[in-house]
């Protein structure tokens, strides 16, 4: 496992042990968007912010590879599925674990959509690439949202709470779900979870209101945040992922980061 315990560290802040993340793996589900036309400037001004690592397909390693500017951990995302699909909740694996590695990653996310009409086999694919991780020594980050037919509301504390811990259950080592609206009720999501659990960024907002989910998760005991869209498409992804960095690795308040941001 000390394989792990290396990669993990290129993943996770060594010293603070919580992390930022940008996910740039919307380039299979939604095509070209904003902010990812041109990937490797994408990279370069979240690497600049100080994001630890960065969440993309294999087309990621293959065409966003820079070969200058500031290190980023590099997560190879083995799930997809299209916004024009039948079932876009139905994510299949597309890549493996040893693909991943010899592509230079530094660990794996895979996306479950729990509640989803597909779950069983989302689920039965999360545990079989876990056991190629621990073989491996290759970190893996579970996204687990809460969708589907019976799901009313995706931020539904019982529901969140259920999909962290089914992560943690199945060998995950670092979880990514969405934030339940306020500290306490995320604390019992993170409390219920024995791994590490980073909050989605969610829908495009404004860079307070994403500043203030960031305080409100670490104060529920989130290990950092895992924002794509809020970062990429915000028009300096530098310094929003800057002002994020003053709350997760410094302990700042949402008000002190923003008034740094609007400096």
């Amino acid at each position: 496992m000390r394989g792990k315990e290396i990669r993990l560290e290129r993943i996770m802040d060594r010293n603070t042990g919580k992390t930022i993340i940008v996910p740039l793996d919307h380039g299979v589900t939604l095509g070209p968007i904003p902010g990812l036309v041109d990937v490797g400037k994408t990279i370069d001004l979240v690497a600049e912010g100080g994001a630890n690592a960065v969440i993309g397909h294999v087309g990621l390693a293959l065409h966003g590879h820079r070969r200058h500017g500031r290190d980023v951990g590099l997560i190879m995302h083995l799930s997809a599925s299209t916004s024009i699909g039948p079932d876009p909740n139905n994510k299949v694996l597309v890549n493996t674990v040893t693909n991943a590695l010899k592509m230079g990653a530094d660990g794996v996310s895979v996306h479950i959509n729990v509640g989803a009409d597909s779950e069983a086999r989302m689920l039965e694919d999360l545990g079989r690439v876990a056991v190629e991780c621990m073989e491996w020594g290759m970190p893996l980050l579970a996204m687990m949202y809460p969708r589907g037919r019976k799901i009313a509301d995706e931020h539904d504390l019982e529901s969140v709470k259920l999909s962290a811990r089914v992560a943690a259950e199945l060998g995950a080592d670092i979880v990514k779900t969405v934030y339940t609206g306020d500290p306490d009720s995320f604390r019992e999501v993170t409390e219920g979870c024995p791994v590490p659990v980073v909050v989605a960024g969610g829908s495009k907002t404004d860079e307070r209101a994403i500043l203030d989910l960031v305080e409100g998760a670490m104060e529920g005991g989130a290990a950092g945040i895992s924002i794509g869209r809020n970062a990429f498409q915000h028009p300096a992804p530098d310094r929003l992922i800057r002002a994020a960095a003053l709350i997760i690795h410094e302990g700042r308040s949402a008000e002190e980061a923003f008034e740094i941001l609007r400096t």
